[in-house]
């Protein structure tokens, strides 16, 4: 069947070509979600008029973008990260650091590269994973001008803020990914509002370890993030801690994508896509959201970085206004 033809943007969850089956989500834990509460996420093409991109932003908590940045840049920046990291052994045989193929021979667990407390027990590989965040050639990536220069567009802003603390994260597959969350969690410090941008660093797909996200969820992030903040007396610094005794033990809301879908999200649909390189998933702070299981069938590693930026001047998390390290407690 052919495209449908739109005579106004649809809203962004939205399925707008059919047929095309769906995929089976999962996360960590439990079973796949119920096909009748997984949907697509639609595409926004860069040419798209900003009112309308913004408009996509308010109504749905996100907006996927094609084409932020050039495809062969950010394949030359998964190249970069595959050739720091191979001699972990994380790459099949004779592949190239382009493609990213994992080693089938190896545990995936022991080559877990999600960051937090999910690490791998080989000190050489920690600290891959760690000097990966400040290599000049990636601290360039994320000074890409089309990037940059989107986002203040984006969101209106004369000067952007990136905080330095990136998470620049590969998921094997059949490893673990991460979990579900919203990523207020994470930044309470701050008093100001922040945009994420999820750039994936390669092409991904739905069930090769992209991201999902609970339909309409703003609301309910938020409404949660109140009940936690209510929940017990506690000082500024247990306030601000994402895995302060109101949270799970890494600061997540789940590991279980179908069993939260059933419960806190009945109603609402999983809503994933397949990304390529150069697109970019922008979203709020209160939107719940997690990766999914990668079961990629070519066997290829989900490598993406998640960027948070605020507007220049605004009270931002200080907390994050460094570079990453496993036991920065963050």
């Amino acid at each position: 069947m052919a495209t449908k033809t739109q005579s106004a943007p649809l809203p962004a969850h939205e399925i707008y070509i059919e047929p095309k089956q769906l995929p089976k989500l999962r996360s960590n834990y439990g079973s796949y979600v119920d096909s009748n509460t997984v949907g697509w996420m639609l595409p926004t093409p860069a040419d798209t008029p900003i009112k309308e991109i913004r408009k996509r932003f308010e109504n749905d908590g996100f907006v996927w973008m094609k084409g932020v940045i050039p495809r062969g840049d950010v394949l030359d920046m998964r190249e970069h990260y595959f050739t720091h990291m191979s001699e972990t052994g994380i790459l099949k045989p004779d592949t190239s650091p382009r493609d990213g193929i994992f080693n089938p021979e190896n545990d995936p667990i022991a080559h877990s590269g999600v960051g937090g407390t999910d690490l791998p027990e080989d000190k050489k590989k920690v600290e891959k994973l760690t000097s990966a965040h400040t290599t000049p050639i990636y601290l360039a990536f994320l000074q890409h001008p089309q990037l940059r220069c989107f986002i203040r567009e984006f969101m209106g802003w004369k000067k952007d803020v990136m905080v330095q603390r990136t998470m620049l994260r590969h998921n094997v597959p059949h490893g673990l990914s991460t979990g579900i969350h919203y990523d207020r969690i994470f930044l309470r410090a701050g008093e100001a509002e922040f945009l994420t941008a999820w750039v994936p660093i390669g092409d991904c797909s739905a069930t090769g370890g992209g991201l999902m996200y609970l339909e309409n969820s703003t609301s309910l992030g938020k409404r949660m993030e109140a009940e936690f903040a209510a929940a017990a007396a506690m000082t500024p610094a247990e306030r601000i801690n994402g895995f302060n005794r109101n949270m799970a033990r890494d600061g997540q809301l789940s590991h279980n994508a179908d069993e939260m879908g059933r419960t806190v999200g009945a109603g609402k649909r999983w809503l994933a896509g397949d990304f390529e390189a150069g697109d970019v998933v922008f979203h709020n702070p209160y939107l719940i959201h997690g990766a999914c299981k990668n079961e990629d069938e070519q066997g290829r590693i989900r490598l993406s970085t998640d960027l948070r930026f605020y507007e220049e001047g605004a009270a931002l998390d200080e907390r994050w206004m460094k570079f990453w390290t496993p036991d920065d407690g963050l």
